[in-house]
């Protein structure tokens, strides 16, 4: 383990961390989105989705005891960066809030990031850790038709969509990529990515809530 504590001692390795677990982290989203995406064309699919999930097995458990590591990494690392940034420049500059190249995403990603880690103990203890003996087809709708939940919901991937749009950028930032002949494209994508997992992600609990018949 001395390669991480030499890699979290300089702030350059940090951030390699965080550009490199956040990927992982956004690798595992997009593919947790076309999985959630099932429930969108009927129910059939959506648990013919959720059998073949659940086919791993144990590989399942491994897999979801890697991606906890993982997370607590991304999370543990962008709070000793945001530490250094805040110990770095505890005053704020006199120059206008865009200067730097400076985004609404990049300014609120602690935030985000904080909504997101707040969210997961609710969506865990709602759809993982539940006690509910009943099909995920049915238990999807049965959540999102509490007011409260799909709200929850809805917000907190809106979050993740912000917190990402930056994060992908970031990626490229810290990989020394972000040329100005390629900024507009890597933009592009970090918006169209965004979008694409935020709509995604809020239209779920939205049709459920909205729908009586989502998933019947």
């Amino acid at each position: 383990m001395g390669w991480l504590t030499r890699t979290y001692a300089t702030s350059i390795g940090k951030k390699t961390i965080m550009a490199g677990s956040g990927a992982l982290l956004g690798m595992f989203v997009v593919v947790h989105a076309a999985g959630n995406a099932t429930s969108l064309f009927g129910r059939e699919i959506f648990l013919a989705y959720a059998a073949h999930l659940h086919a791993f097995g144990f590989l399942l458990s491994i897999f979801e005891s890697l991606l906890v590591i993982l997370f607590l990494l991304h999370v543990a690392t962008g709070l000793l960066l945001a530490g250094e940034n805040f110990l770095a420049r505890p005053h704020r500059y006199s120059m206008g809030r865009n200067a730097g190249g400076r985004t609404p995403a990049s300014r609120t990603m602690i935030y985000t990031g904080a909504a997101v880690l707040l969210f997961i103990p609710v969506h865990l203890a709602n759809f993982h850790f539940t006690r509910e003996i009943i099909s995920i087809a049915d238990l999807v709708p049965k959540v999102f038709r509490q007011p409260h939940f799909a709200l929850i919901h809805i917000v907190a991937v809106l979050c993740l969509a912000i917190h990402v749009s930056h994060g992908f950028w970031s990626m490229f930032q810290t990989m020394g990529l972000d040329h100005p002949k390629y900024l507009p494209v890597i933009q592009g994508c970090a918006l169209l990515f965004s979008l694409l997992i935020g709509v995604i992600f809020a239209l779920i609990p939205l049709l459920a809530f909205l729908h009586e018949g989502f998933l019947l």
